[in-house]
């Protein structure tokens, strides 16, 4: 099978690295992927600093366990929420990828975006087209070729501290990174350093890995083989229409398919594969290859999309896509898990509460027949906004009295407070007897929880 000119030394098996110089074609599915590029650079780079509510739209922060989503805080006792949204994603994607393929990969990753409409977009800019990037690359080091590539690089390093900082301002705050950028160093070494780390560790990336991470790293390309079938919609070559594939006829000459042999669907593939080779683990299904073959079939007169979606069912016989018992079964799971995760944040509380009775202490009788048990409690506020709270009992007759006092709980914090739990003797019929807590602000109820209390039988 014949190999376009640009990507001949790619298929060269001497065991090296082989160098991708993809062709850029710009047609409809690139403006379309160009678009969508920009919308989401634009909220990659703004969402840390947008707020709701005073809270930030993303924020992932494992090392304190506080995550805000769309300006709601989660804690980690909200942290099955976390999980089941993170389940609601992974069966999302399962899905998707069951009934268009990897799409995902080549419209959405954050890898490809940056990669092809970012980093790409900068090489193609200061080095030139395939052929002179390549040149370039096998020319000997003259002051032309230092040139260039000490400014592709500057202009890499400076992309990749850019979104080290934006990483970290999505794990520790825009304040806090705000903080360690005009701050002196010595007060913020371990910030200081993990932006260089992060610095370094995406320009590795997109000057040196590239596409090895699809290819490769990424797990996600592994699994296109066990959740893709023949009903599933992906980048495929029309091989009943396309073969036998040929230079375009003479009318003496024997039929041939409307492939032309041209190899550009190679030369723009990302990942130097040949589409018309069948489905194929490295393909990331971004649509370049159709752009590339639509070109060509119009300058033809064909019709379009030779390479286009399509599924195997649809290629052998000619039908329509179908909506598969896969595609239900997973789509099934993915609205019950929505539900339930829906279900959990509109019951959430503004308040956590967790009570617990001090270990290894008995009852203790106190003057006017009243027996106490000693309890401390962690209470959470989840919200941006000072409260003013105190601790009820459910249960008829029960007083607190504060060891440690609570008034108030600052935004966003917790507290620890120690606290007998009286009740008269009178009252107490078993050895443990639930009690029901209630944190109240005012007439409102913020939180609830549940503790035993021990005491003698009467």
């Amino acid at each position: 099978m014949m190999l376009s000119e640009t990507n001949k030394l790619d298929a060269v098996s001497d065991g090296k690295r082989r160098w991708m110089y993809p062709l850029v074609r710009k047609d409809k599915l690139y403006q379309y992927r160009s678009w969508l590029s920009y919308i989401y650079l634009i909220l990659f780079f703004a969402a840390p600093y947008l707020r709701i509510n005073g809270q930030p739209v993303l924020l992932l922060n494992v090392i304190e366990r506080r995550f805000v989503l769309l300006g709601q805080v989660f804690w980690a006792q909200d942290v099955f929420m976390f999980v089941l949204a993170m389940l609601v994603f992974v069966v999302c994607v399962v899905l998707f990828t069951i009934a268009f393929g990897r799409v995902f990969c080549g419209w959405v990753c954050p890898q490809t975006i940056f990669m092809e409409m970012v980093f790409r977009k900068i090489e193609i800019w200061i080095e030139g087209s395939p052929k002179q990037r390549r040149l370039l690359d096998q020319g000997p080091w003259n002051k032309e070729k230092i040139l260039k590539k000490t400014g592709k690089h500057i202009a890499f390093i400076v992309l990749s501290f850019i979104i080290a900082n934006t990483f970290l301002a999505y794990v520790i705050g825009s304040e806090s990174l705000l903080r360690i950028i005009t701050e002196p160093v010595n007060r913020h070494w371990s910030g200081f350093a993990s932006i260089w780390i992060f610095t370094g560790l995406f320009y590795f990336v997109y000057s040196q890995v590239r596409e090895i991470v699809c290819t490769v790293i990424c797990p996600y390309g592994r699994l296109q083989g066990v959740l893709t079938d023949k009903h599933t919609l992906m980048v495929a070559y029309n091989y009943l229409r396309g073969e036998p594939r040929g230079k375009l006829k003479r009318p003496s000459e024997e039929p041939k398919g409307d492939c032309v042999d041209c190899g550009l669907c190679v030369d723009v593939c990302p990942t130097g594969i040949d589409i018309r080779k069948g489905t194929q683990l490295e393909c990331v299904n971004c649509t370049a290859c159709i752009d590339a073959c639509n070109q060509v079939m119009n300058k033809i007169n064909k019709p379009l999309n030779l390479i286009g979606f399509y599924s195997e069912e649809m290629i052998e016989q000619k039908v329509k896509p179908s909506f598969t018992g896969r595609m239900a079964a997973y789509s099934s799971v993915m609205v019950i898990l929505l539900g339930a995760l829906t279900y959990f944040i509109l019951q959430r509380s503004d308040i956590d509460i967790t009570v617990m009775r001090s270990a290894g202490l008995l009852y203790q009788e106190q003057p006017g027949g009243y027996i106490s048990n000693i309890y401390s409690a962690d209470i959470v506020n989840k919200t941006n906004k000072i409260q003013s709270v105190k601790l009820v009992a459910n249960n008829a007759g029960v007083k607190i009295r504060y060891i440690q006092p609570l008034s108030k709980l600052d935004k966003e914090q917790s507290v620890r407070t120690t606290f007998f739990m009286l009740i008269p003797a009178s009252l107490i019929h078993t050895t443990k007897t639930e009690i029901k807590l209630k944190v109240m602000q005012g007439n409102k109820v913020l939180g609830t929880a549940s503790t035993t209390f021990i005491g003698p039988i009467n």
